[in-house]
């Protein structure tokens, strides 16, 4: 099969299109023709190895080079083949999912856990927006307690984690503001926000309303600012960070840590990649975009032959909501 092979950091004409064995489902796994994937910026970071202090703490950036052969986060598909012991899905079956690695190929093996039945009224484009970006919004909201009546501050609405986050909180009966810059409001208000927030204009960190929870994912501000925004007993949803060379967003996620025992909001850091119950969230997200709720907002479409672009696309920060890939 072919797929973008990942041998060292750097800008993405490292990503190699090339010739690789066909994988072969294991025990619970299940083999998925890939026919579409995205693009985040989980992805770039990886190609990247950056920040350099990550490389350090042991998790998927290696210290001398990338433990993550392939890249690719999100998959949309048809179900090839099932290993041993897989009695939820059959060949035909069209699916979506959320790994760690493995997307930019035309082949993966997904684990059963981390797979679902692809929601019927989306193409498998619309399918490969979906995992990681949404999974990544429902856990915040979930995590921050979000109830009907509750407002909701979303600081990053426009982006792909910020467009699922808008829609879900308001799904779930939340009033949301959004937070993003003035030429993304009118697709921020589209989506359902009550209110938009120029950031460019207007410090949303000092504005008079109060909010039963933020979800943070831009992490432009302090948490001493952002707790201006937030009712005494609010919640602060540390969903992502500014991007950095060196320590950023691990070194802002590591400030909020420091300081949280020092306001009077909780303080909560959200972590998907390898953690949650990856399969029942997707269902949940597969309900919901059946009944018309959530609808990923798709920004712009490349060919399998064009990922180190869509790469680069992504990796300059502007896109407002996903950028997906045909396989």
């Amino acid at each position: 099969m072919k797929a973008y092979v990942l041998r060292s950091y750097g800008p993405p004409d490292v990503l190699e299109l090339t010739d690789v064995g066909t994988p072969v489902p294991g025990p619970g796994e299940v083999l998925v023709r890939v026919r579409a994937t995205s693009v985040q910026p989980y992805d770039w970071h990886h190609m990247r190895g950056e920040p350099y202090a990550a490389r350090l703490m042991g998790g998927t950036l290696g210290p001398r080079g990338p433990r993550i052969g392939i890249l690719g986060a999100d998959v949309a598909g048809q179900v090839e083949a099932v290993g041993a012991g897989v009695t939820g899905f059959r060949p035909g079956d069209e699916v979506f999912a959320l790994l760690t690695q493995g997307g930019f190929a035309e082949y993966v093996c997904v684990p059963e856990s981390a797979l679902a039945r692809k929601p019927e009224n989306l193409s498998f484009e619309q399918a490969a927006a979906v995992p990681l970006a949404a999974v990544t919004a429902l856990m915040a909201l979930d995590q921050g307690g979000v109830q009907a009546g509750h407002a909701v501050l979303v600081n990053g609405a426009s982006g792909g984690v910020g467009t699922f986050a808008v829609q879900l909180a308001k799904a779930f009966g939340a009033e949301v503001t959004g937070v993003c810059s003035g030429r993304n409001a009118d697709l921020v208000r589209s989506i359902g926000a009550d209110e938009v927030v120029d950031y460019t204009k207007e410090d949303f960190t000092r504005r008079g309303p109060r909010h039963d929870l933020l979800l943070d994912i831009a992490g432009t501000r302090s948490l001493r600012a952002c707790a201006r925004v937030l009712k005494p007993r609010g919640t602060h949803v540390v969903v992502g960070g500014p991007a950095g060379r060196w320590l950023q967003p691990v070194g802002h996620t590591l400030a909020t840590l420091a300081v949280s025992p020092f306001v009077s909001q909780r303080v909560v850091m959200t972590q998907v990649v390898g953690a949650g119950n990856i399969r029942g969230d997707l269902m949940r997200l597969t309900e919901l975009i059946e009944d018309g709720k959530v609808t990923p907002v798709v920004h712009r479409s490349y060919s399998f032959g064009e990922i180190p672009a869509a790469v680069a696309y992504v990796e300059q920060g502007h896109a407002p909501g996903k950028v997906v890939v045909t396989v």
